[in-house]
């Protein structure tokens, strides 16, 4: 069995990010141990008042800010002021993260789990028709972000995604000044949970959403688009494609949206300027 050995991170309270393993790595018929490092995927318990609502395969780290960010971003919460506390649990199998909210979005939340069995990252799995498959969009406000701060922000990203330089194997999303500076960026192996983590760090700093856009490592999907405009982002922009629904429902939240962002080129998809 392989040994996996967890890498110590001080700035964690629970959990690791990243594991090393001994490998070997052929290389033109030659082979060699190597100590490689791997992303960490764990069981993340959602837990509301005592009640499990969803797990989801994360990467333990800043799970405080994910609890919170999907909190929000689902709509659970309409208000961080409504997360009265947050502990997070290392339990048989994985890690729970047992949150204490107001009664009334418990009671909101128990009426939710009578019609939907069962989430995950994707977020559709459960759902039992088409008319609940796609929720209604929040609508945004969408800051004026110049192609200069774009590829400002492209240029810098790669620098502030430690894990995934580490493991290759994590997405990373990005809080971009409307200068295209990057002030705060989240990890994770799941796009969506990054995202979470992100949301949850911006509101609990009480950042401006308004002065700035999202950056992700992914691809703009419905997801992405339909968790960003839950909390008012106005501007996503995305390293790979974004899909047919996503392009709607930013236009329909009149969210600016980019998506084959490159260095030297991205594509704008909509934009509530033009």
């Amino acid at each position: 069995m392989l040994a996996v050995k967890l890498v110590e991170d001080n700035s964690k309270p629970v959990g690791s990010a990243r594991a090393a393993v001994d490998v070997r790595r052929a290389n033109q018929c030659k082979t060699a141990p190597l100590d490689d490092h791997i992303a960490m995927e764990v069981p993340v318990a959602m837990v509301y008042n005592g009640i499990s609502h969803a797990v989801m395969m994360a990467t333990p780290a800043d799970l405080k800010d994910f609890a919170l960010g999907f909190s929000l971003s689902e709509g659970i919460l309409t208000d961080t002021a409504q997360l009265f506390d947050c502990d997070v649990k290392s339990v048989a199998h994985g890690l729970s993260v047992e949150m204490r909210i107001a009664n009334s979005c418990l009671a909101a939340l128990k009426q939710r789990r009578r019609n939907l069995t069962g989430r995950t990252g994707c977020g559709l799995c459960g759902t039992e028709s088409l008319e609940s498959a796609i929720r209604p969009v929040r609508n945004v406000t969408a800051p004026v972000v110049s192609d200069d701060a774009v590829q400002r922000a492209l240029k810098m990203f790669p620098q502030y995604q430690a894990l995934q330089a580490k493991t290759g194997a994590s997405h990373g999303v990005a809080w971009c000044d409307l200068a295209g500076n990057i002030v705060k960026v989240r990890e994770d192996v799941g796009r969506h949970n990054a995202l979470d983590k992100l949301i949850g760090a911006l509101l609990q700093t009480h950042t401006d959403l308004n002065q700035g856009f999202v950056l992700v490592s992914s691809r703009a999907s419905y997801e992405m688009v339909h968790k960003s405009c839950a909390v008012g982002i106005g501007a996503l922009v995305a390293v790979s494609a974004p899909t047919s629904l996503a392009i709607e429902q930013a236009a329909a939240a009149g969210q600016l949206l980019i998506g084959f962002a490159r260095e030297g080129r991205h594509v704008i998809y909509n934009n509530p300027w033009e």
